[in-house]
């Protein structure tokens, strides 16, 4: 097995990769045809596009810039370094003491398996992937470029469609019904299994142009789909919507994609059938409601009148929430706009991944 420094230079050859396909000017065909690689990616974000119409080239590209960003050496050695992944740098690990890590992925947003798989690889573990019927073409690309960068790392990735078997330890995301069908069937390993969550906003009724125009790529980056994504608002008494729907007009042209406006006019049908008092800018669905999970296209609101009773409530409430964006209002609080670009410490549920592999 390979030793960690060549693991991290393989995700830091895949961060340089991604960076220069996603500022690549696709109008210079001979600098896109000498790189077989960047072809394959680029019909792989086509093929990727048919297979599920969420998947579109914008909200795909922004994702593999994400890791582009995040995966470079200072980023991924200062990640690291709280970690002991093996007590002489200069020793690879034996193949003995790896562990094979079944990973059961989700599909709602491109890539949302990847950190995972970055996490039992840059242990020096094997990855045993199920993935998501929703997405199934992008990860099998970038690790065929890690292994043609490293090729000693083909031996710690395998795919799979069947049964899930010979694995020690799972990792699996889905919804809190799928949730229960992984705890009977992993129980009797080490597991992370993560069930469905959500992230908020809390606006204390002063905040600028600039940051309300920033929490809309909160909301509406991949079409409200991730865990990360804000599907509700916590609003001071007498707040002004006015300002906020004006704010996030610059989103408006997300109802030109098919598959969104299909959302927005089926649920704006219904709540007007089922005669609920509903906001309403044309592209984008208020209502008022306690839950924190909000369908497509709209947004939950509530109303708050105590800063100190709405802290403990979330506080309280903290194992349904991934984000809480606000400023100024609690600890361990996301900035405006900030939601959809989490470091490679932010570990999805706030379970240290890492911390987990090297403890099974």
């Amino acid at each position: 097995m390979i030793d960690e420094r060549l693991r991290i230079n393989a995700f830091v050859k895949l961060g340089t990769f991604l960076r220069e396909f996603c500022e690549y000017d696709k109008s210079s065909e001979d600098a896109y045809s000498a790189d077989p690689f960047s072809t394959k990616l680029q019909d792989g974000i086509i093929l990727a596009g048919h297979k599920n119409g969420w998947f579109t080239e914008e909200n795909i590209l922004f994702a593999l810039r994400s890791w582009g960003n995040l995966l470079n050496k200072n980023n991924l050695e200062d990640w690291l370094s709280t970690y002991e992944i093996t007590k002489n740098p200069n020793t690879e690990t034996s193949s003995a003491s790896r562990k094979t890590v079944a990973l059961v992925m989700a599909g709602n947003i491109p890539l949302i398996g990847f950190h995972d798989f970055l996490c039992v690889l840059i242990t020096g573990n094997k990855a045993l992937v199920k993935l998501s019927d929703s997405d199934k073409v992008l990860l099998p690309l970038l690790s065929d470029f890690l292994i043609a960068v490293q090729p000693s790392l083909k031996e710690g990735v395998e795919f799979v469609d069947g049964k899930l078997e010979g694995f020690d330890a799972v990792i699996a995301t889905g919804s809190n019904n799928t949730a229960r069908y992984f705890e009977h069937y992993f129980g009797n390993k080490p597991n992370i299994i993560r069930k469905n969550r959500n992230s908020v906003a809390v606006l204390a009724g002063n905040e600028s142009k600039t940051q309300l125009e920033a929490l809309g790529n909160d909301i509406f980056r991949y079409y409200g789909l991730g865990c990360r994504s804000v599907s509700k608002l916590f609003v001071p008494q007498g707040y002004d919507f006015d300002t906020f729907f004006k704010s996030i007009f610059i989103f408006n042209e997300i109802v030109n994609q098919n598959k969104y406006a299909n959302n927005y006019d089926y649920n704006k049908a219904v709540y007007l059938m089922s005669d609920f008092k509903i906001l309403d800018n044309g592209f984008l669905i208020l209502k008022e409601d306690t839950s924190y999970s909000s369908p497509i296209a709209s947004l939950n609101y509530e109303f708050y009148s105590s800063k100190e009773n709405l802290g403990r409530r979330l506080a309280n409430d903290r194992d349904q929430l991934q984000c809480v964006v606000s400023s100024g209002f609690m600890e361990n609080e996301i900035g405006f706009g900030e939601t959809q670009i989490p470091a490679l410490s932010d570990y999805a549920d706030g379970i240290d991944t890492v911390d987990f592999l090297l403890k099974t």
